[in-house]
């Protein structure tokens, strides 16, 4: 047997515990190997029945004295009466069938389960169990994280068949390597993190596979960004055409951070390396003048260039942004998005492909392979965490190296920004342009429900508008006291009889959704009523309240992006959160909402809260799933693994060497076939 076997190898795996496997990864016998425990009991201690306590957890060693059947067919029943030499406990089992014939009398089984104490009687209910002959439940014991048709026991057996194939597995890091960073040997971790000997072996073996892990990770990063900025020779923008001859013609002042990005960006695009740039700013910082102050660069220099937004709604907003600033500079922007009439999309893209469009505003029908530019000179993407690292790589691969810059409106922590943009250049704009106000944010419970409302009232008797969210479309049986969107627009329309309100969410079809946000924008619609569809990008400066059921639904970075689409005007602004959980996380939500408007401060707390893989949804990167690794309890790792990983390629960019053939193979293997790396 070979750790590259596929799984069905092992004797008792058919093909539909095959395909049950496939659904959490596992393939290849190697595969079960990398499939970490999400836990472990420590069982090294065999308790005697005399000595059980209620409610525990126990590992208890006995004797089959009496077996008692009842029931029929599958819902037969099974009492089995187990003894040691201090005393006797009750077994239960409920559907038990299958297991009548696994126990007779006098056979000596372990059982581990919850004890409970009836009448003076002690009793397990469903323990795990197998004859203490074969016993492997006495030591520290793996739990993994399983899927339907998969149990503990066949897990656990795998694992040591695949364990007994150790000798096999390759080391990937060379001795030196494992001897800076005072690492053990790839055997020992894949073995002690499976089986440990004690929890002084199972530390050692994770500290070395987080270093794998994060190693490899930073290698594919580091590879793309060394890839651009030192081989691919980019566009060096004429530095006669000054973005300053743009910026003095706006009808406001840029803020100092605002000037140092355009700087930043302005200087790559004069350089002759490929500019991969993210901007990352809170909500309200003023990034689109910056994203036009570069397409201003582009054009002029006789490029086109490319915004490519998550919304349809978004990138319409941008359009028409484009349209009102490079009105009078002979700049041409199109629009392109997947609900355009074939016409109009046929239309534009001819005159996309013969050049007579400069600037194309659109959604992800951008990356079509119908999509053709003449001479695409830079890409911007905007609102980035709704894309793919695929998805900017298509885009960009339209041009010859083009420049890409990278937009985000979504606060992310200094800790992460580094890892999930390792392959960009970071700008952040910390400062928010003067006079905005600040937004005031209260919570209110069911009780005060109506109190909120009240002043909602008040607001649009004002002249003012008001959002209106709930996390759901319509009324969900599985969530009780969760109102829809559908709900509270019928609630509403009884309430505010005489206010005009209209429902908005992303079933709705493209050219209703448009229909309702242009009569929101124009003031007909004083209420919206909708999902967080409109959590991203939308700008009505009239709209002054922003009211928030159910808001213990939502993270932490999503309640602060609703909150930012108000505040946008010369009026004070309001938003209200309406909070129906008592759970300490939610409390503990509201409370940070209430207390601070800073974006940064609030990404650091949602992920603390909720950690990476919640709090950024790592997968819709195209980044690596991190299996063992945490981005913020192992930063020290991370950090010893990034200077680690900067030295292995410092002395090899390609990895061609004989000794980094096994790192280069992981890496690859971890981003995946479809990953654009350098390597």
């Amino acid at each position: 047997m070979n750790l590259n076997d596929r799984v069905t190898t092992i004797k008792g795996i058919g093909p539909k515990k095959a395909e049950a496997l496939y659904k959490i990864g596992i393939n290849k016998i190697e595969d079960f190997l990398y499939f970490y425990p999400r836990g472990y009991q420590d069982r090294r201690q065999v308790t005697k029945i005399g000595e059980l306590e209620n409610s525990s957890l126990a590992l208890v060693q006995g004797k089959v004295k009496l077996k008692i059947k009842g029931g029929y067919g599958k819902k037969q029943t099974l009492k089995l009466l187990v003894s040691d030499d201090s005393g006797s406990m009750e077994v239960v089992f409920f559907n038990a069938k299958f297991l009548i014939s696994k126990f007779e009398p006098e056979d000596e089984f372990t059982f581990y389960g919850k004890v409970s104490n009836e009448f003076g009687k002690f009793k397990m209910l469903h323990p795990e169990f197998l004859k203490t002959e074969e016993n492997y439940m006495h030591g520290i014991i793996p739990i993994y994280p399983l899927t339907t048709g998969i149990s503990q026991q066949d897990m656990y057996k795998w694992q040591n068949i695949a364990n007994h194939l150790l000798p096999q597995a390759q080391e990937p890091l060379t001795e030196d390597i494992i001897e800076k960073n005072k690492l053990c040997d790839l055997k020992y971790a894949l073995d002690n993190i499976h089986f440990p000997k004690d929890k002084s072996h199972l530390k050692i073996a994770k500290y070395r596979l987080v270093f794998d892990e994060l190693l490899f990770l930073q290698i594919g990063l580091l590879s793309v960004k060394n890839r651009i900025t030192s081989e691919e020779k980019g566009i060096s923008f004429n530095k006669n055409i000054n973005i300053q001859d743009f910026i003095k013609n706006l009808p406001y002042p840029l803020t100092n951070a605002q000037k140092k990005v355009i700087d930043e960006i302005n200087d790559d695009m004069e350089s002759d390396k490929v500019m991969n740039r993210l901007v990352q700013g809170d909500v309200g910082s003023g990034k689109t003048v910056i994203a036009e102050a570069a397409l201003y660069k582009a054009v002029k220099n006789g490029f086109q260039g490319v915004l490519m937004a998550p919304t349809e709604l978004l990138a319409r907003q941008h359009f028409e942004g484009l349209r009102r600033e490079f009105e009078g500079l002979g700049i041409e922007i199109g629009f392109l998005s997947g609900s355009m009439s074939a016409k109009n999309k046929n239309n534009t893209l001819e005159r996309l492909a013969q050049g007579k469009i400069h600037i194309l505003v659109g959604t992800h029908a951008i990356i079509q392979p119908t999509v053709l530019f003449k001479n695409l000179g830079i890409v911007i993407t905007d609102e980035q965490h709704r894309f793919g690292v695929n998805q900017r790589n298509l885009l960009a691969e339209k041009g010859q190296n083009p420049d890409v810059l990278v937009m985000t409106a979504t606060p992310i922590p200094r800790t992460l920004a580094v890892i999930i943009y390792g392959d960009l250049d970071i700008s952040v704009i910390d400062e928010l342009p003067p006079g905005r106000q600040q937004i005031i944010t209260k919570a209110f419970t069911q009780k005060k429900k109506e109190s909120a409302y009240s002043f909602v009232r008040q607001q649009i008797q004002e002249g003012r508008q008001a959002y209106v969210v709930a996390p759901l479309i319509e009324e969900s049986e599985a969530l009780e006291n969760v109102l829809s969107a559908e709900e509270l627009y019928e609630q509403l329309q009884k309430d505010f009889c005489d206010v005009k309100i209209a429902l908005l969410h992303g079933a709705m079809k493209q050219t209703e959704k448009d229909d309702v946000m242009e009569k929101f924008y124009e003031g007909i619609i004083k209420i919206l009523v909708s999902t967080v569809v409109i959590e991203v990008g939308i700008n009505v400066p009239n709209a002054s309240i922003m009211l928030i059921e159910n808001a213990e639904r939502f993270g932490l970075a999503q309640l602060h992006q609703l909150r930012g689409r108000v505040g946008r005007g010369k009026h004070q602004s309001y938003c209200f959160l309406l909070t129906a959980g008592e759970s300490p996380v939610s409390k503990e939500r509201i409370k940070i909402m209430t207390a601070t408007s800073d974006g940064f401060a609030i990404a650091e707390k949602d992920l603390e809260l909720r950690g990476p893989g919640e709090f950024f949804g790592i997968r819709q990167h195209g980044l690596p799933d991190l299996k063992i690794a945490d981005l913020i309890r192992h930063i020290n790792i991370l950090n010893i693994a990034r200077e680690e990983a900067k030295a292995i390629l410092e002395k090899d960019p390609k990895l061609l060497s004989h000794e980094m053939a096994e790192i280069r193979e992981r890496t690859v293997k971890l981003f995946g076939e479809n990953a654009v790396l350098s390597i």
